[in-house]
């Protein structure tokens, strides 16, 4: 589904991201995690464009989408989530997820600003998360966790075939870390494409198929996260006693 190929993000003489290649099956969960600093935001920036990469080529289902705009790897079929929420604080829920609806061209603009089509499908997802009981809370009034939960209903209005989250467990409470957990492997089961950078090495072990590990801006490990568990260089030199206590 998706394969990132020598990928390069240069800022002056720090190279962030060097010579980064990994892969993501269709159907999988795929872990990307690393210690701070390793490059894997930057290499979600340089995937889904909101960062130009320096060199190197991203392909998703076949096409190569590195060149493209932001909104335009959107249409291919890309969505992500930011560690930091970008919802509209002063618009309503309901209205910060179908602000991701896709656009079918200039004749939008003469639709209403929120069509009854667009309405249905953009509850429909709040119901799948949860979440319908804040459908009409302004953006300002949420909690840090309902705000995650509604940036993956946002995701999920522009039908993406592939996801990227970035952090979606970060400093959300256990509870509604379980709902997040379930609402991707109910994702996944529907034949969704996951790929996720997180910190949180017990939530990788127990919810991916496969891990990639980067350090200094490239990948220096990849496989089930069984294998990854096992590998001395991760565990030694770049996460320690975190992988062990997951194991």
């Amino acid at each position: 589904m998706l394969e990132v190929k020598n990928l390069c993000k240069y800022f002056g003489g720090i190279h962030a991201v060097e010579d980064c290649s990994f892969k993501v099956e269709k159907g999988s969960i795929t872990a990307l995690i690393g210690p701070n600093g390793a490059g894997k935001t930057t290499a979600f920036n340089c995937i889904s464009r909101t960062m130009v990469p320096t060199k190197g080529e991203v392909w998703l289902d076949g096409e190569r989408i590195d060149r493209l705009r932001p909104h335009k790897i959107t249409a291919k079929g890309l969505s992500r989530t930011f560690q930091i929420s970008r919802n509209l604080a002063d618009m309503t829920v309901l209205e910060n997820v179908i602000c991701q609806s896709r656009i079918n061209g200039w004749r939008d603009l003469f639709k209403p600003a929120m069509s009854p089509q667009e309405i249905d499908k953009a509850m429909g997802i709040l119901d799948f998360l949860n979440i319908t009981r804040i459908a009409y809370e302004d953006g300002s009034n949420l909690s840090y966790g309902q705000k995650k939960l509604m940036d993956l209903a946002a995701l999920l209005m522009s039908d993406p075939k592939i996801i990227l989250l970035d952090e979606p467990a970060g400093g959300v409470n256990p509870t509604l870390l379980e709902e997040i957990v379930g609402h991707i492997r109910k994702l996944n089961e529907q034949g969704m494409t996951v790929l996720i950078v997180e910190h949180n090495m017990e939530l990788i072990m127990r919810l991916s198929q496969r891990v990639v590990v980067m350090a200094a801006g490239t990948v220096i490990a990849e496989g089930s996260p069984e294998e990854v568990q096992k590998d001395p260089a991760v565990l030694d030199a770049y996460l320690g006693g975190a992988m062990e206590d997951a194991a």
